[in-house]
């Protein structure tokens, strides 16, 4: 993005940074003559905006959110760097265009403590204070041939692998196979890396499923995805969780994607409960921008080239954040499937809830490194500096209330004034953080590929 001031709304997004400077990759980039828009949007030159530079991100910012497919040269991108920055008027019109005036004080407040000129950022601040809010998820492209077209891919039929590590899960596990076993499309195989204890083998021979099932006593949830990698033939691998539900189109859906839009990466939707609808952000094809690994397909090829899971994140969080950053930075392509959408229960035991973490910010007990490390390790490696150091201070402020008051203006408010309060301790807690993620760092020495041979079967 050309605008800085995201940093303070939207620090921790995937397009804010920049894949390698000789690939061609997925973009939100927008310019009238190096990088035009296609036929399928058409949007207007806001005149709020000052400068050129902002003009032509904002574009590209409101195509991206409706669902633009824009892909960016290494040309392009090198001419549009060289753009001059957005005037400071301009970075709070447009936090108050996607955010609203909250997110535009906030960024005052930050910007004054951090000793920008207070008189500058006033005058800006209050000169971008009519620009009203709007929805940026409104009027998206419309991809109804989606549904018409004719798939090559899944008439087909390549062999699909289900990937699903558990943990004392079986009586969620039973209705995942159950759906699984409703599935129209029907060339694929499970394989379930089963870490519970006790190990119960008798429970899979009550399924019809092709069941590849592999007893692995460590708890270590990248090792048993990695693992059930290395364990098939498939060319797709999709990944899942054990405590989801899907309909019976699911496969097939994620299938459609990749052939439809020749992408690398089918990044599914969940929904938190039965029923519920889609949020509007995720209700349409776009460029996907976080790949959560309890419901995406992905071409095996992409395990040989850039690497399977880190397993430095076993017992912690955003593995599967890590792999979609590597993916991106890559020039993988990733599109957010509407349409192959599971609910995700969440169940309060089993998983990732029995090594102590909920959130990547919200640590059950107190006194613990806060964030889990392994999200410092995340945007320190990856991200520049100052945004590593935003999303780090925004998840800390925000994470003082429980995750279902974040989208309550009233609520940020609290947590902001609980961050100050308990700031002594919050700063304890991120420096414990930090210095084990600094060691994950140093033990950083590369990322296993995927052989070109398949595992033996472990367990059955």
């Amino acid at each position: 993005m050309q605008f800085s001031f995201i940093k303070y709304t939207q620090p921790g997004w995937l397009f804010n940074i920049q894949p390698s400077k000789d690939i061609s990759f997925s973009s939100c980039y927008y310019h009238p003559e190096y990088l035009p828009l296609h036929e399928e949007v058409n949007l207007e030159t806001d005149p709020s905006f000052e400068t050129a530079t902002a003009k032509y991100a904002d574009i590209g910012y409101r195509a991206w959110n409706k669902g633009l497919l824009t892909w960016c040269d290494a040309e392009a991108r090198l001419r549009i760097e060289k753009m001059p920055a957005p005037s400071l008027k301009d970075e709070y019109t447009f936090i108050n265009k996607y955010w609203g005036k909250p997110w535009a004080l906030y960024a005052l407040l930050s910007r004054v403590v951090s000793l920008h000129n207070p008189f500058s950022e006033f005058s800006a601040y209050s000169k971008a204070s009519s620009k009203k809010r709007i929805n940026p998820h409104i009027n998206t492209i419309d991809r109804s041939a989606y549904h018409s077209c004719h798939s090559n891919l899944v008439t087909s039929a390549p062999l699909v692998a289900v990937i699903i590590p558990t943990l004392n899960r079986y009586v969620y596990l039973k209705d995942v196979l159950e759906d699984l076993e409703k599935q129209e499309y029907e060339n694929f195989e499970v394989i379930v890396v089963d870490q519970s204890t006790p190990f119960n083998e008798a429970f899979y021979e009550a399924f019809n499923l092709k069941l590849n099932v592999i007893h692995q006593k460590e708890r270590l949830l990248w090792t048993a995805r990695n693992n059930a990698v290395k364990a098939t033939n498939a060319d797709y691998l999709l990944f899942f969780d054990d405590d989801s539900r899907v309909e019976k189109d699911w496969i097939s859906q994620h299938l459609r994607c990749l052939d439809y839009f020749n992408c690398d990466i089918s990044a599914g939707v969940s929904l938190a409960k039965v029923g519920m609808k889609i949020p509007a952000n995720y209700s349409y094809f776009r460029w996907a921008d976080q790949f959560d690994s309890g419901n995406a397909m992905v071409k095996r090829a992409l395990f040989s080239t850039i690497g399977l899971f880190d397993e430095q994140y076993n017992k912690q969080r955003m593995g599967d954040g890590e792999f979609g950053t590597r993916a991106y930075l890559h020039g993988y392509r990733s599109i957010s499937n509407p349409y192959a959408a599971r609910v995700h229960l969440k169940v309060s035991d089993g998983g990732l809830r029995e090594m102590g973490s909920w959130d990547s910010f919200r640590p059950r007990k107190w006194f613990t490194p806060k964030p889990i490390p392994s999200v410092v390790f995340l945007y320190k490696k990856y991200y520049p500096k100052q945004l590593y150091k935003s999303v780090i201070l925004l998840g800390i402020m925000l994470s003082n209330v429980s995750y279902r008051n974040k989208g309550s203006n009233k609520m940020l408010a609290l947590s902001i004034a609980l961050t100050v309060i308990k700031s002594p301790l919050l700063l304890i807690r991120f420096l414990w953080a930090r210095s084990i993620a600094n060691e994950m760092l140093r033990k950083d020495n590369g990322i296993q590929l995927l052989a070109v041979a398949p595992l033996k079967e472990v367990a059955k």
